[in-house]
């Protein structure tokens, strides 16, 4: 008699997940890891938390008492100038960083992985918003105990401006971080925010430039910016040219960053 022996059923190997993540791979982990090493380096810090403190100690204190037209403290106008400033400064220093990560093969590795351009170049616009945000906050509060004194809603209205306005400033150094090579890339950073600032407004009112370069500064980066945020201090309405000079910008940086990240990784 003969016995049958049963057959067993081939079993199919376990397929990998290959499902894309959610919200093109953001992860609230890596944003907090991107924010703790922002923090540490104290280099950054004292550039974009310090000095412009150290700014307005030396150059607005002496004008304490001088008044605007309005009848509101000159010191206010430069205290939210350097608000500014500093917010530039810190946006711009953090997009700026990610040339060093291309300089070491980082953002060529995250290409191998399911993380989308956008994911990528918002997790850094958080960051730099973040601490851009912090350095609005250190400029004010350096002021309020300077003796600064504003209503309320002048604080209040003036920081929101100067703190997304400097989302132009997030993308831009999103941009020259792709564009230059990491040796170079704070080498250019530093004066092209020096001009931009000196034109905006942040560092002389752009009524004291001659009226060539009064017309060339209204379409400077840091021009809608800086209008944006001394509006409610010198008690003009909302500017829309200002508004549609933050937003071209803005859009013109965040794009040309999503842009130049798909180039620089296309050679995976």
């Amino acid at each position: 008699m003969t016995t049958s022996t049963p057959t067993s059923t081939p079993t199919r190997a376990t397929e990998p997940d290959r499902r894309l993540p959610a919200l093109g791979g953001f992860s609230l982990g890596v944003l907090r890891i991107e924010l703790r090493r922002v923090l540490r380096n104290r280099r950054t810090l004292a550039f974009t938390l310090i000095m412009p403190a150290v700014f307005f100690l030396i150059f607005g204190l002496p004008q304490g008492g001088q008044s605007l037209d309005n009848g509101r403290p000159v010191t206010a106008y430069v205290m939210i100038s350097l608000a500014v400033y500093a917010a530039m400064v810190a946006t711009t220093s953090v997009g700026g960083a990610v040339a060093t990560e291309r300089a070491l093969g980082w953002s060529r590795q995250l290409r191998l992985t399911p993380l989308r351009p956008t994911a990528y170049v918002a997790t850094k616009l958080i960051t730099a918003m973040s601490l851009g945000l912090l350095a609005i906050v250190v400029e004010f509060v350096v002021g309020a105990a300077a003796g600064v004194r504003i209503p309320v809603y002048v604080w209040l209205l003036s920081g929101l401006a100067a703190w997304i306005g400097s989302l132009v400033f997030a993308a831009f150094g999103l941009f020259i971080g792709y564009l230059a090579p990491a040796e170079n890339v704070m080498q250019i950073i530093g004066p092209v925010l020096a001009v931009l600032a000196m034109f905006g407004g942040l560092f002389v009112p752009v009524e004291v430039l001659p009226d060539v370069l009064q017309q060339v500064a209204k379409f400077t980066p840091v021009y809608g910016v800086g209008v944006l945020a001394r509006s409610s201090l010198v008690g003009e309405g909302l500017s829309m040219a200002a508004v549609a000079n933050i937003a071209v910008w803005a859009l013109v940086f965040g794009v040309g960053a999503a842009r130049l990240f798909r180039r620089d990784t296309a050679r995976v």
